[in-house]
């Protein structure tokens, strides 16, 4: 007898005939629990988009933001951002993923796993790490060119504070979700449509052409909508370098409407059309992704063909290290330097290497403690309670064990398609008068952390519990055993890598955000990633190198740990 089997017949699994049955209210406890974390805020949302100072409908606020000068170039430069780092990505990403998987290009898995790191740096510290080496005056980049050419001081090779910069810097952190969907997809074509090209005569870039591209293009379209989304949703890095360049995106625009004095009608109708376009994006992507695509009749498909270089197999290897130079490479080399060095932005040397930096940061900067602590408290706090409420949305949506349960699968996936600053607009207009006024806890900050997690959690625990079938659940009833029961003690300990697995995602996905965070932070509630942020405001590089080096190392730690859970096959997550 199994050990699901020995539970499901132990006695305690057993209800009395007389009791009353929890199960039922519990799981509708969750499911209204799920509707107040999505509808509250996107309610509050539409209401303060349409009503003006003194509660009065109005469509005004909409009629400023699509007529007045200044959110009109956000809007025009927000779309121009989006659409070209989403084809920059294309253009690299694209390539790169064809060498890795469709050819004999050596060191295709040491890529794979660089690209992994570009994927999991958060993209403001990737931001902040451009600024230490192409900043006009002090970037090493510009230093390094001025000593080689004799240049004067005032030259300069590369300018980050450009719109340029911004989408260099954006492109860098986007183009692995191209890679991954364009290398995933050619990992996944069968050998036998090529071998079938080839035997009738296709030479190798006809075959290319005709079989291979058609097959991998709706993978590339979804890579491209998913780069256009980051970029139009990112926070961070437009803060960083657009700002300070004297230019808005959405996002810094709708930021900044919340400083003095602040405007919230505006900023909720400036964050509609962002919900919308986001939205709309989110379904054309899964309509591509969701077309039907080839099958493969008869026996086992056979394994990719590998594309012969010949000579070229090592200039395709540089090439690939060249553009991976970018987002990992110089940007971890600016940080370490930062962080070890004197003045920031100097080369180190073995002489003036110091420990001062680290020192200041965690035992005399006052706000490190606190803003550790808080982010400490809020990645547990998050990661359990999101990944208690992903398990059990999942299962009843899984195993349908509650009226409605398809509205709840859609509430679940909802908060994908709300972009965090968005997100963070609506809690702060909810959490700021009666009856809950969170504003100023820790209490509104890991509301906004599980929302912005469950989307991405709820998907691999119902691919979990789909995949325990359900009769352990049904003999553990017959013996008596609540829904409840046959849940806690039969499904979740078959979901336990699942579990771990989601946990560990979540806690790494909060200890990074930054976009919400940044709308609804006080001087109590500071966590890591604003503290970066305020610490970038002032120009302390070094504090920001010493406390980026640290977020990195959780965050590589966690993500290795993952994936050496058997059967657990990586990470995905969200850029702020």
């Amino acid at each position: 007898m199994t050990a699901v089997e020995t539970t499901a017949l132990s006695p305690g699994a057993r209800t009395s005939g007389g009791g009353f049955d929890i199960t039922r209210p519990i799981f509708y406890g969750f499911a209204a629990l799920l509707c107040v974390l999505i509808v509250l805020p996107v309610s509050w949302l539409l209401y303060y988009s349409v009503v003006d100072r003194t509660g009065a409908f109005t469509l005004g606020n909409f009629g400023k933001l699509f007529s007045d000068p200044a959110f009109l170039d956000p809007l025009l430069t927000t779309f121009i951002l989006s659409f070209s780092t989403g084809l920059i990505c294309c253009v690299v990403a694209a390539p790169m993923g064809w060498l890795v998987a469709r050819t004999n290009m050596p060191g295709g898995m040491l890529v794979r796993y660089l690209v992994t790191a570009s994927f999991v740096t958060p993209p403001f510290l990737g931001a902040i790490a451009w600024e230490l080496l192409a900043a006009p005056n002090s970037g090493l980049l510009n230093k390094f060119y001025r000593v080689v050419t004799n240049a004067p001081p005032d030259e300069h090779l590369f300018n980050i504070y450009s719109f340029t910069g911004l989408i260099f810097v954006i492109a860098c952190y986007t183009f692995p979700y191209v890679f991954v969907l364009v290398a995933n997809a050619l990992d996944r074509i069968p050998g036998d449509l090529e071998d079938a090209s080839s035997i009738l005569g296709g030479r190798t870039w006809d075959t290319a052409r005709k079989v291979t591209v058609p097959l991998v293009l709706p993978a590339l379209l979804a890579g491209a909508l998913v780069a256009f989304l980051q970029a139009m949703t990112l926070f961070g890095s437009p803060a960083i370098l657009a700002l300070p360049a004297g230019f808005h995106t959405m996002t810094t625009k709708i930021w900044s409407l919340f400083q003095y004095p602040p405007k919230p009608e505006l900023a909720a109708a400036a964050a509609l059309p962002l919900l919308v376009l986001t939205v709309i994006l989110l379904r054309a992507e899964h309509m591509i992704l969701g077309r039907r695509g080839y099958a493969v009749l008869g026996g086992k498909s056979g394994e990719p063909r590998l594309i012969k270089l010949g000579r070229w197999r090592w200039p395709a290897l540089a090439l690939c290290f060249a553009v991976l130079l970018n987002p990992i490479i110089l940007p971890y080399g600016a940080l370490l330097n930062a962080a070890v060095s004197p003045v920031a932005s100097q080369p180190v040397t073995f002489a003036t290497m110091t420990l001062h930096n680290i020192e200041w940061v965690f035992f005399e900067l006052s706000t490190t403690r606190l803003a550790v602590w808080n982010t400490v408290i809020l990645g547990v706090s998050t990661a359990t309670i999101g990944t208690v409420l992903a398990v059990v949305i999942a299962y009843l949506t899984t195993r349908k064990a509650v009226r409605g349960y398809r509205i709840l699968a859609f509430l679940a996936t909802t908060p994908v398609a709300i972009p965090g600053i968005v997100l963070g607009v609506g809690l702060f207009l909810t959490y700021t008068q009666p009856p809950f006024v969170l504003y100023g806890t820790l209490w509104i900050l890991l509301i906004a952390f599980v929302t912005i997690s469950l989307p991405a959690a709820y998907q691999q625990l119902q691919s979990a519990v789909r995949a325990v079938h359900p009769e352990f659940e049904d003999a553990s009833r017959i013996l008596g055993a609540t829904r409840l029961r046959a849940l806690w003690q039969i499904t979740a300990p078959l979901l336990r890598t699942s579990v771990i697995a989601t946990w560990c995602f979540i806690f790494v996905g909060t200890i990074r955000e930054l976009s919400a965070a940044i709308m609804l932070f006080t001087s109590e509630t500071k966590v890591i990633s604003v503290l970066i942020f305020d610490l970038n405001e002032s120009g302390d590089l070094a504090a920001i190198s010493v406390l980026g080096i640290m977020m990195l190392v959780i965050t590589f730690a966690v993500v290795i740990a993952v994936n050496r859970i058997p059967g657990f096959g990586g990470m995905r997550l969200r850029n702020s």
